[in-house]
């Protein structure tokens, strides 16, 4: 169902602190619902592709309660988190001892160049569509050359708004290549999800990007 218009859409300030809100009340139903999700395919699309020396330092952008940190670490990677609801931070520093930041994605403040991936699976589509070229621009900055960076969004015919009490932009596959393209990025694959069913049963677009070098 496409997200309803909400009076304050056109504050993405408002709507960014909503979202936060909702995940900040639902932190323990949502870690519990979501922690034993097999995104098996989202890591491997990832990691086969990091180039250079190891040990590889990859940021889970909205990290959420820790899941995929957990996983990072299992590998050997340098993984740090970031989330802007601070129920999710104490959750994922807690469940995997990584270092996790509290920031916004609307006020990221990101190292330059510190990160050989970025992994950014169902958060971008959080970001109002007017801030998403700042904060992909911010994403690019923060990987080194040759880093990549993996997004999985639930995929639309680019409606924006309200679903219940979360904001998201539902991006077709043009729509979301014109945004990661113009910050720099080189497209390395993308895919449908979950594998094997049929187009109409594949709610989610996941695409790998390069920053060249």
């Amino acid at each position: 169902m496409p997200p309803k218009p909400d009076v304050h859409e056109k504050d993405p300030h408002h709507v960014t602190a909503q979202t936060l809100a909702h995940y900040g009340r639902s932190a323990a139903g949502f870690r519990d619902g979501t922690w034993d999700h097999d995104v098996t395919q989202n890591y491997q699309a990832l990691l086969t592709e990091l180039h250079g020396d190891e040990p590889f330092s990859v940021l889970d952008l909205g990290c959420g309660p820790g899941r995929d940190l957990t996983y990072f670490k299992s590998q050997g990677i340098e993984a740090v988190g970031l989330d802007g609801s601070l129920e999710f931070v104490r959750m994922a520093q807690a469940a995997t001892g990584c270092e996790v930041w509290q920031q916004n994605f609307l006020a990221l403040d990101l190292p330059s160049q510190r990160f050989d991936g970025v992994f950014a699976n169902a958060s971008l589509f959080h970001v109002p569509s007017q801030f998403l070229p700042k904060v992909l621009s911010e994403l690019f900055d923060t990987l080194k050359p040759d880093g990549v960076l993996f997004c999985s969004n639930p995929r639309g015919d680019n409606q924006e708004g309200f679903s219940g009490e979360r904001y998201g932009c539902f991006h077709d596959l043009d729509s979301w290549r014109d945004f990661v393209t113009t910050a720099g990025f080189v497209e390395i694959t993308h895919y449908y999800r979950p594998p094997g069913l049929p187009r109409d049963q594949q709610p989610w677009l996941a695409t790998v990007w390069r920053k060249p070098l």
